[in-house]
This record gives C-alpha cells, sequence and structure tokens, in this order.
C-alpha cells in the first residue's frame, strides 16, 4: 500500500525550510503535524504537596525549556519573587539563553555545558558546591541527575514542577493515516489511550529513539521504520528512504 497521508507526532515546523516539507513535495505525500502528547504545569496546591520552599535554594538547574517556562509559571501563580542573586545552571547554552524571558542575562550567574550531556555540567556545579540546589523536573524521569549531585554531595532537592499527558482526539478529528510516526514512549501510550481497539493492519509505525521502538514492541505493533540509524541519521532522512523504497512501482 502506497503511503499517501502521514501523521508525525510533532509540533508544526516554524521554518518553511523544513525537510518535511521537501518530502510531501517530493513524493507527492500528505503530512500533518499532531502531537500525542502535551506538557502542563502542576497547579500551585500540587506543587505545595511536595513540601519545598523555592526561596530555600540559592541555584536552580535547568535541563529543557519546558522546566523554565513552568518554573517560573509557578512562581508567578504562588507570587514568589525570585532574588538576583539566584543562579541557574542549564545543560546548554540555548536553554540558558532563553531564561531572558523571564530574568535580566547576567552571564555571570548563568552557567551552562557544551555537549547537552548533564555530566558536562557537573564541573560548574561542583565549583559552587556551597550552593544549595532546586531541580525542576517533569513527572517522567530518570535518577541520572540525582545520582550524579550525590555522587559529588551537592546539596539539591529535585522537584515535580510539570507533567506529561495525553493530547486527546476529538470524536469528530479524522484519523485516516497510512504511516504514524513517534517520537517517545508516552506518544506510543496516548495512541493506545485514545485509540483502545487500534487494528495496525497496512498502517506504517515509524520511530526515532530505542526506548520509542521499544514501546511500540512492547504494545504489540509492528514497526515498520526505526530511527535514527548509519544511514539515516535523521527521522526526516529515514522518513525520505522509507516513503521512496515504499512507493515504488511494484
Amino acid at each position: 500500500m502506497k503511503i499517501k497521508k502521514v501523521l508525525v507526532s510533532q509540533p508544526k515546523p516554524t521554518s518553511e525550510k523544513s525537510p518535511y516539507y521537501d518530502i510531501a513535495e517530493k513524493y507527492g505525500v500528505k503530512i500533518d503535524f499532531r502531537p500525542f502528547i502535551k506538557v502542563e504545569s502542576l497547579s500551585a496546591k500540587e506543587f505545595r504537596q511536595q513540601k519545598v520552599s523555592i526561596l530555600d535554594y540559592t541555584a536552580i538547574v535547568f535541563t529543557s525549556r519546558h522546566a523554565i517556562d513552568h518554573f517560573f509559571h509557578l512562581c508567578t501563580e504562588m507570587r514568589v519573587t525570585i532574588p538576583e542573586t539566584m543562579k541557574y545552571f542549564c545543560v546548554t547554552e540555548a536553554i540558558a539563553l532563553y531564561i531572558q524571558k523571564y530574568v535580566q542575562y547576567r552571564k555571570r550567574k548563568i552557567f551552562f555545558g557544551n555537549t547537552g550531556k548533564f555530566d558536562d555540567l557537573m564541573p560548574a556545579i561542583t565549583k559552587h558546591k556551597t550552593e544549595k540546589y532546586l531541580v525542576p523536573m517533569s513527572d517522567v524521569h530518570t535518577d541520572e541527575i540525582k545520582n550524579q549531585l550525590d555522587k559529588c554531595k551537592v546539596k539539591h532537592t529535585e522537584v515535580v514542577m510539570y507533567r506529561t499527558v495525553s493530547n486527546d482526539f476529538r470524536p469528530d478529528e479524522a484519523f485516516d493515516y497510512d504511516m504514524l510516526v513517534f517520537f517517545s514512549p508516552a506518544g506510543v501510550s496516548s495512541l493506545q489511550k485514545n485509540f483502545p481497539n487500534f487494528e495496525q493492519k497496512d498502517i506504517k509505525i515509524g520511530t526515532f529513539g530505542a526506548t520509542t521502538a521499544q514501546a511500540v514492541r512492547d504494545a504489540g505493533l509492528r514497526l515498520d521504520l526505526e530511527a535514527p540509524s548509519v544511514q539515516a541519521p535523521s527521522m526526516t532522512a529515514a522518513l525520505d528512504m522509507f516513503i521512496k523504497e515504499n512507493n515504488k512501482e511494484k
């Protein structure tokens, strides 16, 4: 069966130069962008149940823009004014620059890593070992950060400030795709929640990342395209190759 309509479970690209649009034009395929999941803040009441006082801390660790948005959203909701002395530690420079949306950017109080990996940020954190660190997190997270901070005997507290939830489909929303593309296990869970009687049949499923691929298999579904690979390091490269091969005249 030829692929004519693809659902990519991510927000629509902001740039018109996205490779997805090139693929759509090249193969005459319709590509819809529709996240299966969304991120939302905890309410002030839910946050307070964790018994964490933000102003008890002198430094914040940010691992994503989501963490920044939801941290400052909760501070506003709870009328917490962050002192100018607060230090911020971010896993990348892009995340560090995003803080400007909420506070005046002062390089001496904002530190960042270069690779996006948390262990690359650890030298900056250990250099400021006397600080008391707060780490805003999602409800779904690993212990990687906690373990590294514990290992270096850094005073810290992880706190859940936002959660990943299913972005439910409306009853009148069409679901007539030849291919579905997922980027997280939560997206696969959302598919099952929205369509408990989902039958794959000829529908192709593509994934990015090993954990997402495993989630598809665990759900008892057939995985047709797994990225990244040596030949296709990005999802768009993999999708291009897959559609080209699949839509060949038999």
